[in-house]
């Protein structure tokens, strides 16, 4: 068995960095044909919710225009109204659904893959326009794919549109006796249906597009064990990276060094540089232990979170240097310190009733 060829297999899934990776190159998930049954969708509602408003200002436009045709002058005046009353009606019609599509699709993108901006992806490539990987695409699955939803969308408009024909076909008969009102609010009804169908199942098949793109992307952004080791290797060797899981590390050894600091039975100074916390409890260590030291800025915190909690504070700066250099955070004293930090801890036991 060859375990190199094992290892390259792609079959885990994307970390965090390859993703943000990803998507600073504008590899963002996303379905065009969602997008698209989305704001076909809308622009229906916004036409439907102004159709009266429509059918009425074309109906007005009709009745003037034919009334006036034979008695117009042309002149530039009544040619300029002529004008302006039919982009009047055309801004009327298009900017409600322009507007209306074009937020739709904004948003539905910006649902999809956020707010992002890349300018490689306008930098030409020459990948793009080479004819051996464009016709490696052509005959790749995702175009097949793609020809397949192409036969779909197409069959399906077919047969919707045909009933819509038919229904058409069928009310003949009865736009004989309609009146002209009659016979547009008929013919928007039955285009309504028609498109509303038509949408509904480019939804549908929009979703299933959806589920489809999203388990191509993740299988793109898969990576091989190795992928991985790599990976970690790489974050490992950055200087910056490594500065700043340090950095982190020390803010949270700090934060829990302040927290313990509350069970400190006395805090030892040097007495301004300098500060230990020692705490001891009979119960679980033999010797006093190191909860908390520091210097500096350090030190100074140590001493005002002690006289916040009412921690007495003892000047001795020899003890105070030594217990600094020669005891880590959490390890208990060394024996011969055991006289020195036992008669501190006697006097500040004493004038707490307590006893070691």
């Amino acid at each position: 068995m060859n375990l190199q060829l094992f290892a390259q297999e792609k079959t885990e899934k994307a970390t965090p960095r390859k993703r943000q990776k990803a998507r600073q190159k504008g590899q963002v998930f996303s379905s065009r044909d969602l997008t698209t049954a989305l704001m076909l969708i809308a622009s229906i509602f916004i036409f439907k919710y102004y159709l009266i408003g429509v059918i009425n200002g074309v109906m007005k436009f009709m009745i003037e225009s034919y009334s006036n045709f034979f008695n117009l002058e042309l002149t530039v005046q009544n040619l300029s109204h002529i004008f302006i009353q039919s982009l009047t009606l055309f801004l009327y019609v298009i900017v409600p659904l322009a507007f209306g599509t074009f937020i739709t699709g904004i948003i539905v993108n910006v649902l999809q893959t956020g707010l992002i901006f890349n300018l490689e992806l306008i930098i030409p490539k020459f990948e793009r326009i080479n004819p051996i990987e464009g016709l490696k695409r052509v005959f790749s699955t995702k175009s097949l794919i793609e020809l397949l939803k192409v036969i779909i969308k197409v069959t399906v408009i077919s047969i919707f549109s045909y009933n819509g024909v038919i229904t058409v076909k069928d009310g003949i008969d009865e736009m004989m006796d309609m009146s002209m009102e009659q016979i547009l609010s008929f013919f928007s009804d039955v285009l309504f249906k028609v498109v509303l169908k038509i949408s509904l199942a480019l939804l549908i098949l929009a979703v299933l597009d959806y589920l489809y793109q999203w388990y191509e992307y993740e299988k793109s952004l898969r990576m091989s064990k190795e992928d991985i080791k790599e990976e970690l290797k790489e974050i490992e060797g950055n200087p910056q990276i490594k500065a700043r899981i340090r950095q982190i590390q020390r803010q949270l050894a700090r934060r829990r060094m302040m927290q313990d600091l509350k069970k400190a039975d006395v805090v030892i100074t040097n007495p301004t540089h300098l500060a230990v916390a020692l705490s001891y409890d009979s119960n679980k260590h033999d010797a006093p232990v190191v909860i908390a030291k520091g210097m500096g800025e350090i030190a100074l915190k140590i001493k005002q979170v002690a006289v916040e909690e009412n921690i007495p504070i003892v000047e001795n700066p020899s003890l105070a240097r030594t217990l600094y250099k020669s005891v880590e955070i959490g390890e208990t004293i060394p024996e011969e310190l055991y006289q020195a930090v036992a008669e501190i801890l006697a006097y500040i036991y004493s004038l707490k009733g307590r006893r070691i």
